[in-house]
């Protein structure tokens, strides 16, 4: 060894950091302050990191300013812990509002299930299910405390008698009579006086505004209920628009539960919902249909549609600004955080406050139906940087400055057999790699953030509340103790969306309206006697489907005027080619169903979704049969003849263009010289899907691709990598990719 060499050992200074294992300097402090100093350690380096943990632990956060960005059980288990699930009770306290009291939740909007989508039925407001549980999560001890001078054993009482009452559910109608009614009574009297006051005059203002009333004959959570009673009653009492009824409605609900000024806002006072595209092509609209889907396709894009113009309060603007620290939550890739930075004004106002501590918390598990599947690859593995690529592609100006750090589960303690259980059950977790974040800039946080009670005890493995709050605690007070890395130059490409046109949507209640008022004005025909459904209760199914459905526009519905049951014995329909049993008859301009298929829900929706699609088409056909080909006396096989009706005479919802595009799409082919006369030839006992019943089957897929197997079987080709395919399957997947490309453009459009 060279002199120079040990000048350079001599001069090297190690630091107390160097002896705790994590290669971060930032893991090194979260590892800190949620195991302690490492067994290993001792004398006075042990004794100066236990003084150093302690200073982690004990730094009084109670002014810093922190906000939130996400929805649902994501953003409420790291605010203060989800309230339905079992035990919260116990620990209603914990999460980020412990340390952080300052902590303001901005709130994703877009839901549109459950008792949040019956709400949207009857009221021209945002969905506010997700606003529910961050609300109930953002209770604090010391403001009910102060507030209506409690012991601690009363605030632990009340936060429990508000969780039920918050999560209370009714499924008959809540009238005078109603059990339930009385049993919430009961709890309502067991909290605090004035609380309990203001909780009965929410229930009262419910039963008996002229507006909301009615919507105690449908199923509810109570939790939401309240929230709509406290907005419209700061719109009845101070004569204030929905905007700023809003506001002040929420504001007040959360003063009366303990949870702070602005506790939890909504990105947008503004409706809206999801438009979802797949990789296929195929659109879809509605974050329940997000949910629900069985796609088997990885999602390309999101965005987000708006019943108006999109009003954002001034006052999370100005949170942003003066944020110390910004979290985007875990939870849904794509109907949480992306909904929620989309939201104009939002994600600039994050980048613009340059001084935060900005942070990503990464989902623990692979989302079905969201994160099961990624465009590039073929197995069902999905990555951290998987969830970064999606918040690039679809948030105007990618993640530049919206985050660094990216706080990820260590699963490395975790025994391969909890692993293998939830592998048995469908869950894969979401894997770090950690080396390809660092190449794009970010720094991973992976630390123990996850509960290791609920894993010892019940196998479970979520994210902690308190252990996530303490982490974020660390970084924040920790923070003059590393050096902030300059981000290296990204290797990703540049951002593939940016700022984003304003999608409008019709309002969901004034969409519930026309549906409701279309349909009834449907005759329904057949004998009732051969149907397990009356006509009234199937009238109701199929208002219920179509609000299910809001890709369908309601343009669809003016091409039908009534539907027609048909018992077994009645049907006549020549079944040579299919076995769909519906179809559309434009003699009467009636859907005509076979009664033995209203069986199920799913095979009303079949039955009825491919008899409305052919309605589209309407009386476009003059004629059409089948002749046999003879060549030199010889049958080689048949054609199929269509002759399309004269356009004066055409009652159909296509243009000439369209009509002769879709046709061709078909495989029909023009006639030279006849413009009204198509032509496909046909092998001899070859299967056919002739146009009328291709636009039903293909329209009943785009819908939910479940319900038409035949459809999804031909559309699996384009879920093969095309180097893997011969010139003719390259042609047919050609064909199939336009055909999704007209019913998304043209079919479902909703430009009409």
């Amino acid at each position: 060894m060279t002199k120079t060499e040990l000048t350079d050992i001599a001069q090297n200074r190690f630091s107390l950091f160097d002896l705790l294992p994590q290669p971060d300097i930032r893991e090194k402090l979260a590892g800190l302050v949620l195991n302690g100093t490492p067994a290993g350690i001792k004398g006075e380096a042990a004794r100066q990191l236990r003084l150093f943990r302690n200073q982690l632990s004990e730094t009084s956060c109670n002014g810093v300013k922190v906000v939130v960005f996400g929805g649902g059980s994501g953003l409420s288990n790291i605010i203060g812990g989800d309230s339905r699930r079992p035990g919260w009770q116990k620990h209603p306290f914990e999460g980020l509002k412990r340390f952080f009291p300052q902590t303001k939740s901005v709130v994703c909007i877009t839901d549109n299930g459950g008792s949040t989508g019956e709400i949207l039925k009857d009221l021209d407001l945002i969905a506010i299910g997700d606003l529910r549980h961050v609300l109930l999560s953002s209770i604090q001890a010391e403001r009910l405390q102060l507030r209506y001078q409690l012991t601690y054993d009363d605030v632990q009482n009340t936060a429990e008698i508000l969780a039920k009452i918050f999560n209370f559910r009714f499924d008959t109608p809540l009238v005078s009579e109603n059990p339930s009614l009385q049993e919430l009574k009961k709890e309502i009297e067991r909290l605090p006086p004035s609380l309990g006051g203001y909780m009965a005059q929410l229930v009262t203002f419910l039963r008996t505004n002229p507006t909301l009333c009615p919507m105690l004959q449908r199923p509810h959570c109570l939790g939401n209920l309240l929230i709509v009673a406290a907005i419209f009653q700061q719109k009845k009492e101070h004569n204030e628009d929905l905007h700023t009824a809003l506001y002040n409605g929420l504001n007040a609900l959360a003063f009366a539960i303990g949870a702070g000024e602005r506790a939890v806002l909504p990105c947008t006072s503004t409706p809206a919902g999801l438009l979802v595209r797949y990789a296929n092509g195929v659109e879809i609209s509605g974050e329940h249909k997000l949910e629900t889907a069985k796609r088997d396709v990885a999602i390309a894009e999101v965005k987000v549609g708006y019943c108006g113009e999109v009003k954002v309060y001034d006052d999370i603007l100005q949170d942003i600004a003066e944020a110390d620290i910004i979290i985007c939550a875990p939870g849904s890739l794509y109907s949480s955080i992306i909904p929620v930075l989309q939201t104009p004004g939002i994600a600039d106002a994050v980048r613009n406050n340059k001084n935060a501590l900005k942070m990503l918390v990464a989902n623990i598990w692979v989302q079905e139906g969201e994160t099961d599947l990624v465009s590039d690859k073929s197995d069902r593995r999905f990555y951290v940087s998987d969830l970064i690529e999606a918040y690039e592609t679809n948030i105007p100006g990618g993640t530049t400055e919206l985050f660094t750090e990216i706080l990820s589960v260590s699963l490395q303690d975790i025994p391969a057999s909890v692993l293998q259980r939830y592998a048995v059950e469908g869950k894969i977790p979401i894997y770090l790699d950690r080396e390809k974040l660092i190449e794009r800039g970010f720094i991973p946080v992976e630390c123990d953030i996850y509960s290791t009670s609920l894993l010892q005890t019940r196998g479970v493995i979520q994210h902690d509340a308190l252990n996530l709050a303490k982490v974020v605690r660390s970084l924040f007070v920790g923070r003059s103790f590393y050096r902030q890395v300059a981000k290296k130059e990204s290797s990703i490409d540049p951002p593939k969306k940016a700022a984003a046109n304003i999608i409008t949507m019709i309002p969901p209640h004034q969409r519930f309206r026309q549906i409701t008022a279309r349909m009834k004005e449907i005759r329904f025909l057949g004998d009732p006697s051969h149907s397990s459904l009356p006509p009234k209760k199937l009238n109701k199914m199929l208002i219920d489907i179509l609000w299910d459905n809001p890709v369908i526009p309601l343009a669809h519905l003016q091409y039908f005027s009534g539907v027609h049951l048909y018992p077994d014995c009645d049907w006549h329909r020549e079944q040579k080619w299919d076995n769909v049993f519906s179809y559309f008859d434009p003699t009467d301009n009636t859907l005509k169903i076979r009664q033995e298929e209203l069986t199920s829900r799913q095979n009303i929706e079949l039955a009825f979704f491919v008899a409305l699609g052919e309605s589209l088409l309407g009386n476009y056909a003059q004629t059409k049969k089948i002749m046999p080909m003879i060549v030199g006396g010889k049958t080689l096989g048949q054609v199929y003849l269509l002759r399309l009706r004269p356009p004066k005479e055409r009652k159909c919802y296509f243009s000439e263009e369209e009509l002769h595009t879709f046709l061709s799409l078909s495989r029909m082919r023009q006639v030279e010289g006849k413009p009204d006369h198509y032509t496909r030839l046909l092998n001899t006992n070859e299967g056919f899907t002739p146009p009328g019943l291709l636009m039903g089957l293909i329209y009943a897929w785009y819908i939910d691709n479940r319900l038409a197997t035949h459809i999804e079987y031909k559309m699996s080709l384009l879920k093969i990598a095309r180097s893997a395919l011969i010139p003719d399957q390259l042609h047919m997947a050609e064909r199939r990719k336009k055909t999704i490309s007209f019913f998304r453009e043209v079919v479902f459009s909703g430009n009409r």
